[in-house]
């Protein structure tokens, strides 16, 4: 047999006739057409408005979410009295340098100076921010902050 528009069939099983609900008792979905008896989901239109009710509790169980987090990083806080006891004068110091002393955590992007403690060694900083006492403090004793060299 030549394959020809009017000979070309779909596979046997591809397509199946619509089961029709409802259509007696004898045609083994009647009566109630395989909804159960009675309650929402055996009325018309009634699946649509169910909601999933076990969820609230599990949903409720969980911590509100407050507040919002900054997708900017702050700067680690060390104090001028522990740059002071940790390094020389003279000593170059950088965020590398902080973090081989252990003075600012290793995941740190930045650092800041805080404290005005008082000190007689003169540092060079750089890229480090400082707040206006500890950058007077530094300043006085001699010592400079620089900008980090650009790559």
């Amino acid at each position: 047999m030549s394959l020809t528009l009017h000979t070309l069939k779909p596979k046997t099983g591809a397509k199946t006739k619509k089961f029709r609900l409802g259509r007696g008792e004898g045609s083994g979905r009647g009566k109630t057409a395989g909804r159960g008896t009675k309650g929402q989901r055996a009325r018309s239109g009634g699946r649509n408005k169910l909601k999933m009710k076990g969820v609230r509790q599990m949903l409720l169980s969980f911590p509100k979410l407050r507040g919002f987090k900054s997708r900017f990083p702050k700067p680690a806080t060390v104090s001028l009295e522990r740059v002071a006891k940790a390094f020389k004068a003279k000593d170059r110091i950088d965020l590398r340098a902080l973090k081989a002393k252990r003075l600012v955590p290793q995941t740190a992007g930045a650092a800041k100076l805080v404290g005005a403690a008082k000190i007689e060694k003169s540092l060079t900083l750089v890229g480090i921010k400082a707040s206006q006492a500890a950058k007077d403090a530094v300043e006085k004793a001699g010592g400079k902050f620089e900008a980090p060299k650009r790559r």
